[in-house]
Parts: C-alpha cells; structure tokens; sequence
C-alpha cells in the first residue's frame, strides 16, 4: 500500500500489478487488537475501506462482491431457513442475504468488532439489516466457532472471510472445513471467497483438495468481477455436503421479490462457466 500525491495504491507485487484510486481525504484509521482498518473518501468511488493496507470494500463497487457470495448459492440451496456468515463485518453480505424471505435466522461471526464499527458510519447502506430481526451479530473467533456448532446447526454457511493471512489464515485449511461439514444439514452449502484465478490458483486447487478430502461431496467455483481487488477479477467456491445435484431455483431467481445491481438468473448461469485455463489448471 502506496499514498503518493493523494493516490491510494495498493500494489499486489506476486502479481506484478497495483490498483489506484484517487484520495479526498482519510476520514477514519484504528489499530485493533487484529488489523489495522482505515477508511478514505475517494473521488470517484465514495468511500474506501482498506485493511492493513488492502482494499476491502468501496461505495461505487460492493455490490459485485456482496451479490455474488449471497445470491448464488442461497437460490442454489432448496430450502436455505437457518445461515452462519463466518467474516462479514462489512454487513453487506448480511444484508444480501435477508432479502431472501425464506431465510428465518442469520448469524454473522466476526472476529473484529472495529470493522463494524467503521462499516456503521461510512458504509450505512450496508448495515441497514443489521437491526433485522432475523439477524444476530456475534463479535468472535468464527473457527472456534463452527469448531463448537453444534451438529446439522446451519443450511448455508459462508465464509466472507478476508485473504488467507493474518486472522483469515486458519479458514483455508481442511481443519475448519471438517468443522464446516459437521456443522451443515445434509444438503447443505458451504460457499468461500477464493480469491482471484489469474493469480491464485494454486491456492484454489488447494481449496478444492481440502474440501474433497474433508467429505464435501461436489465442488464448485463461479467467477465474477471485483474491480478493486487484484486482478479486478474474483472466485467463489460453493462446496455441497450431498451428493445430490442440487439444481438452482431458477424460477425464484427470476421472481425474486428484490432488485439487485448485477445479479440475475443469466449471470448466475453465466458465472459457473469457467475459461480454459482454469478446466486445464483446475483439479475437479
């Protein structure tokens, strides 16, 4: 992370590339106990918030991202009433997810209550469920957490999780996804945010392995743009406790009784093909 000349850079060096917007000013900084987090005014994306010195969420752009770690595998999940967001301290994705009438509980553990804090008062559209009563926020370890579900506690988990550093590092691994299994119903999903496959797919295949391994029965990976992350482009990994094809709920999806800014039934499908490189480099 680089501020020259009221630029904001993140620069991914693996990848040998930086994402640059423009700085009005810095409107908030915290150091807590896990991460340092600080939100910008930007000229041209509202307001930015950066964790420990990588962009995690803008004003202009959130609903990429939001959208496609909720809706996707919500309309994919037959029956989807009780859902676990592990991460999530945006609130976005909370708030993606109980648009859906059908879901009766959310809990959302993150380990950061700072996060929410600064996401209240610089990102007020994404925590306008917050006060649902469906919803229950929990400020805590999420691995510890699924680690001590109890058994079949959850339809949907969703791993909205930062990279695989720092507090994120322990939700990459096959330890955490055995607690994800157990933890499901029997047609149960568990969707992660997976990074980029122009950059990361080594990681991704070692995603897939630990899925496989620790009993998920099908994996799958859809694709979708983030235009502040590296690579401006992003995965999602849905993993299916069953071994039944679970078809999505296409008619629901083209009556969805909520206006999104880039989800719809032709996205959904579209986003589950995936390019060349990644059928030759993907272990299935």
């Amino acid at each position: 992370m680089s501020l020259d000349n009221h630029w904001f850079s993140e620069c991914y060096a693996p990848g040998g590339s930086a994402f640059s917007l423009k700085i009005v000013k810095k409107l908030h900084q915290v150091q807590s106990p896990f991460q340092k987090i600080e939100v910008y005014e930007t000229e041209t994306f509202g307001n930015l918030m950066v964790i420990d010195g990588a962009t995690m969420v803008s004003t202009r752009e959130n609903f990429f991202y939001h959208e496609m770690m909720s809706h996707p595998i919500l309309y994919t999940h037959p029956a989807p009433k009780r859902v676990l967001i592990i991460g999530g301290g945006d609130c976005g994705t909370l708030r993606e997810v109980l648009r859906h009438p059908e879901v009766e509980t959310v809990q959302q553990v993150d380990i950061d209550e700072e996060v929410t804090k600064a996401a209240l008062k610089y990102f007020p559209e994404l925590c306008e469920s917050n006060n649902d009563p469906r919803a229950e926020l929990l400020f805590d370890d999420g691995i510890k957490w699924l680690a001590e579900a109890e058994k079949g506690s959850y339809d949907v988990i969703i791993v909205d999780g930062t990279d695989p550093v720092g507090p994120g590092e322990g939700l990459f691994n096959e330890a955490f996804y055995n607690s994800c299994l157990r933890a499901l119903t029997n047609e149960g999903i568990l969707g992660q945010q997976t990074e980029t496959p122009l950059y990361h797919m080594k990681l991704l295949n070692e995603v897939h392995g630990a899925m496989r391994s620790s009993g998920f029965k099908r994996i799958q990976t859809h694709t979708f743009p983030q235009p502040i992350y590296p690579s401006g482009w992003w995965a999602a990994t849905m993993a299916f406790k069953g071994s039944n094809e679970l078809p999505i709920r296409t008619d629901d999806i083209a009556n969805k009784p909520f206006e999104c800014e880039y989800y719809n039934l032709e996205i959904h499908r579209a986003a589950l093909a995936l390019p060349e490189f990644m059928r030759r480099q993907l272990v299935i």
